[in-house]
């Protein structure tokens, strides 16, 4: 059963995502929360950063965005970020030009956004990319056959120009994919009309992302939503608003119980208090750390108490595995972002490592978001990456 708790007090929102009882995902937002991440704006090119490939846009916030030579040209493959050295960021925008850009990356209390002119619109079954011609699927979609079926269904409703992700909910539908492409490629036409307005010629924003509630019935529209609990008329009204629009949302059954404490009734306060800590204690007697730092987040293993059977490699590899699946649990319930190392216990045997490999993949198939593990390095740390689904605090 998946339910999805909303607590709103006066400036304080706290959103969980809750199956079978267990707290699978957690959002705080406040009044200082000013999430930016997803939106387009019309920006203004003020300074040209030429030692760095770079330049500072004017998206119409405090501070100037950021934006990289490699996120200006077009992208030719979704995999890779390389580009020709010989182009210079002088010869492909001027100061004071106009630019259309997508937040990729909040700002933070030392810098600005991270903009890019790589648009990715999503929508229920796609995320719309224009201005290339690549078509992906989900990683999740396994079948051979259904990849192939839903690119050249994609390939041959979409218009020339554009390119697409395939999203996980997009399995075995037709009409509700075509219909959906035309529905976000309206969207995205408007949002050229007006960045193209001539009198247009300050920053402006164009498009705004879906926000956390919004984004979890979105992504959740195929698997459902069973219960839907708010605590705030307000936050009752703008559900109701939601599901009215989406259909795969209709019977979901919405509650509104006027306790300002609503999260505590359901003991899910001491599970978040849980998902604060630094130590994460395994059944079996191990633990892991979790370390977030700018730069990426560390995870180390440990035995802990735990002394397994007389021999040691299949003792650490049980804590291994153990720890694999609580990590994979605890990055989305943390919505741990970026570059992911994990140190394992050290594990002799190859076979061993290829199959924890394996079940990391496997366990993160359960998340929403686009993770990306790249195995074990050299010095026998295990590498991967993850896209967060929320934005930091600004």
């Amino acid at each position: 059963m998946t339910e999805l708790f909303i607590q709103r007090n006066e400036d304080n929102k706290q959103i969980a995502l809750v199956e079978n009882g267990k707290l699978v995902e957690y959002y705080e937002e406040n009044e200082n929360t000013n999430r930016r991440e997803g939106n387009i704006y019309i920006g203004i090119v003020r300074d040209i950063i030429k030692g760095m490939q770079s330049a500072f846009v004017d998206i119409g916030t405090e501070k100037n965005s950021f934006i990289h030579l490699k996120d200006i040209l077009p992208k030719i493959d979704e995999t890779k970020e390389k580009y020709d050295e010989e182009i210079k960021v002088s010869d492909v925008i001027k100061q004071n030009q106009k630019i259309l850009v997508q937040v990729k990356k909040d700002s933070n209390e030392k810098k600005g956004a991270r903009v890019s002119t790589h648009i990715n619109l999503p929508s229920k079954y796609l995320v719309l990319m224009p201005n290339t011609d690549i078509i992906t699927v989900s990683h999740k979609i396994e079948n051979e056959e259904e990849q192939k079926r839903l690119v050249e269904l994609v390939r041959n409703n979409l218009s020339d120009g554009n390119g697409a992700i395939i999203r996980t909910s997009a399995e075995g539908k037709e009409k509700e994919i075509i219909d959906d492409i035309r529905h976000i490629e309206n969207k995205w036409n408007e949002i050229i009309q007006t960045s193209i307005n001539p009198k247009l010629n300050k920053a402006k924003l164009l498009y705004k992302s879906e926000d956390i509630v919004e984004k979890i019935l979105l992504d959740l529209s195929a698997k459902g939503i069973d219960r839907i609990v708010v605590n705030n008329k307000q936050e009752y009204k703008d559900i109701e608003k939601i599901i009215k629009n989406n259909i795969e949302h209709q019977n979901v059954k919405v509650e509104i119980i006027n306790r300002p404490d609503m999260l505590e009734t359901y003991d899910i306060n001491k599970q978040i208090e849980k998902s604060q800590n630094r130590k994460v204690w395994l059944k079996c007697g191990g633990f892991i750390t979790i370390d977030k730092t700018e730069a990426l987040t560390a995870i180390d293993v440990n035995t802990g108490k735990f002394t397994g059977s007389k021999d040691l490699q299949e003792t650490i590899f049980k804590v291994n595995k153990e720890a694999t699946i609580e990590i994979a649990k605890q990055l989305r319930l943390r919505d741990c972002g970026g570059i992911i190392i994990i140190d394992y216990i050290d594990m002799q045997k190859e076979e061993d490592k290829q199959s924890i490999e394996n079940l990391l993949k496997e366990e993160l198939k359960k998340d929403r978001t686009k993770t990306q593990v790249e195995g074990f390095t050299k010095l026998d740390l295990m590498e991967m990456t993850r896209k967060h689904i929320c934005s930091h605090k600004e």
